[in-house]
């Protein structure tokens, strides 16, 4: 069976997948934190949160998100997404563009530092990662699948067929015809 990609799934590649993922977003939030919280590394060189800080946290954050998504990813394990997935997607794409924005508002010219002055990670900046953050974490939301791994999805399931031996048991009413199971019982209860 070829999914909505045009190619096939392979069953056994989404554990691989998800424990590259995983690994991949454990050291993303390494990263993060180094440029978060440069003292738990015994890193700390300023009182203030600069440039190369707000930098490496973002990357540490695009490392987050890239592992996320492979994982998630991998949960699918070649099954066809479902548009909601799509949405997901692009909405933990939209929140990292937001952190980024928010981040580096100082370095672009918009934040509440001018240009000649240090870029500096003010409370407004926090609150922009802050919601960015947030619109990831509902993007991942909508990626995870819903169902049972490995199950088909809605398109795929097809009505089972009744095979005649099943239309044999049914019982049989007094023209001949055959009824549903519990006709007698659902007529009682209609009375």
């Amino acid at each position: 069976m070829i999914n909505g990609n045009g190619a096939t799934p392979r069953p056994g590649n989404g554990q691989f997948r998800i424990r590259l993922g995983l690994t991949t977003t454990i050291v993303g939030f390494l990263v993060f934190l180094l440029g978060a919280d440069p003292g738990l590394f015994g890193m700390d060189r300023s009182p203030v949160t600069g440039f190369v800080q707000i930098a490496v946290f973002l990357i540490g954050l695009a490392i987050m998100c890239m592992g996320g998504y492979i994982t998630l990813n991998g949960l699918w394990n070649g099954r066809e997404k479902t548009i909601a997935a799509d949405f997901g997607f692009r909405l933990v794409s939209t929140g990292y563009v937001i952190a980024v924005v928010s981040g580096m508002a100082d370095v672009f010219g918009f934040g509440s530092q001018p240009f000649p002055d240090l870029p500096y990670f003010g409370p407004w900046q926090a609150r922009g990662v802050n919601v960015g953050q947030a619109v990831i974490a509902l993007g991942f939301l909508l990626l995870i699948p819903l169902g049972q791994p490995g199950t088909q999805s809605a398109e795929e399931q097809a009505e089972p067929e009744i095979e005649q031996n099943e239309l044999d048991s049914l019982p049989i009413s007094d023209e001949g015809s055959q009824q549903p199971p519990f006709k007698k019982e659902i007529e009682i209860l209609t009375e």
